[in-house]
């Protein structure tokens, strides 16, 4: 076998074996998991009891949303809980608007902090003084659906060794293809991938923008790591390495705002993927204990796909090289190679499909979108490629035990030089999605 053969057929063949992985991994949970319940219509009266609930919303520079959040919240369909904003060191008027905010809304406490220590910070000052063991988090700029306490905490009373539950975030930015692309991302990539892994038993990773911790398992883990550039991947492998199971809850839906500009999508994948550089470095002790073995195939998944994108670096060098100089045939590697490239498109579109048709109960018009997805191969896999390989140095070459402080992001075409949109109304002419309840098939 040519040098070649193996690295062609590991570009090309990865992506198109994981596909159909998460195509059959997401039809199998639907078929185990979410298939009988969706026709419940108010999950509050399934659950045994109500106890006290402490939502966390820690904020930074989140003036233009705060208020449409905590109004949102203030609204949910649950009897017992409370808000907690944290204001970490905003610049912007937040701290103002959240002590405006706690004369008209009697379930809302505030917390300002004087300077930006990072989101882990601020999650774990809050989780101090919460009331509650069981700790909603979501972020300064998500709208929460008004069912998603009672669909997480259904989880809770199952699951006596259970740490988290995370929700489902879909996307109300979506006035430009990056935004919509972004809509077939998260069904296909995301929500699939979840689905997947939660039939194996084991999640990379909680959604940070919605879920829902067991306080006592965060106690029993040192809660949430400052230095740890993504706060939400690192707690979930510290709960998953301690016994404590993490699950995934499609009906908890959170309506999230992200970047529609490539400089804001770029800085927002590159700070994931050097998360997920940094959780792979942490946490490669596990191959020591056989009582950990189920993290094993999440954590040789995720190296494989840090490998693919190296991989996939080197087949794009060596194409180019090959317009400009002699390449040996050994060293040769054809980047256009009709029918793997249709293939491996078909396959995507198809892996975007079956994602679209499992949320379709939650967003109905998610299939508008469809159309748009044959961009997602082009444009998503080469910057997902590109943040993975600079990830990785990056993250070599960070000073050890630096804090990861808050970075306002790009909210959509709304928003310019780290400015954030209105909540809402949203970004686009149409209104803000609604989840689906209805007759289902």
């Amino acid at each position: 076998m040519t040098f070649e053969n193996v690295l062609f057929g590991f570009t090309f063949y990865y992506p198109l074996f994981m596909a159909y992985v998460w195509i059959i991994g997401g039809i199998t949970y639907y078929l185990r998991y979410e298939r009988t319940s969706l026709h419940d219509q108010n999950p509050l009266t399934e659950l045994k009891s109500t106890p006290p609930v402490s939502v966390i919303v820690p904020c930074f520079n989140e003036g233009d949303n705060i208020r449409s959040v905590v109004d949102a919240l203030s609204r949910l369909n649950y009897p017992d809980y409370e808000i907690i904003c944290v204001n970490d060191g905003s610049k912007d008027n937040t701290g103002a608007i959240l002590d405006e905010l706690i004369a008209t809304h009697p379930k809302l406490r505030v917390v300002h902090q004087a300077r930006n220590q990072g989101k882990a910070v601020a999650l774990n000052t809050a989780a101090l003084i919460a009331k509650s063991e069981f700790l909603m988090c979501i972020d300064g700029d998500a709208i929460l659906d008004p069912d998603s306490i009672p669909w997480l905490l259904k989880h809770f009373e199952t699951g006596p060794r259970l740490g988290a539950v995370t929700g489902n975030p879909r996307i109300r930015t979506r006035s430009t293809l990056l935004g919509r692309l972004q809509i077939g991302e998260f069904s296909s990539i995301v929500g699939l991938i979840k689905r997947t892994q939660r039939i194996y038993g084991r999640l990379f990773t909680v959604s940070g923008v919605v879920v829902m911790f067991r306080r006592r398992a965060l106690l029993d883990v040192g809660f949430w790591s400052p230095e740890m550039l993504t706060e939400d991947i690192d707690i979930s492998w510290k709960l998953q390495a301690n016994h404590w199971d993490v699950r995934f809850e499609p009906r908890a839906l959170c309506w999230i705002l992200m970047p529609e500009t490539v400089k804001g999508l770029w800085k927002q994948r590159l700070r994931w993927a050097m998360g997920g550089v940094q959780a792979i470095f942490k946490y490669a002790y596990i191959f020591r204990h056989w009582h950990l073995r189920r993290l094993w195939l999440v954590y040789i998944e995720y190296n494989l796909s840090v490998l693919w994108a190296y991989t996939m670096v080197t087949v794009l060098v060596l194409y180019i090289l090959s317009l400009f100089i002699y390449i040996p045939p050994l060293w040769r590697v054809e980047i256009f190679p009709s029918w793997h490239g249709v293939l491996i498109g078909t396959t995507c579109l198809l892996q975007v499909l079956v994602g679209m048709i499992l949320d379709r109960h939650y967003d109905k018009k998610v299939y508008r979108h469809y159309f748009w997805m044959i961009w997602y191969p082009v444009f998503y896999w080469m910057l997902n490629m590109c943040t993975t390989v600079w990830s990785v140095p990056k993250v070599l070459f960070r000073k050890s035990g630096r804090r990861a402080v808050w970075v306002s992001p790009d909210r959509g075409v709304g928003s310019a030089d780290g400015v954030h949109v209105k909540a809402l109304p949203p970004t686009s002419n149409e209104p803000v999605p609604q989840p689906h309840r209805g007759n289902h098939d």
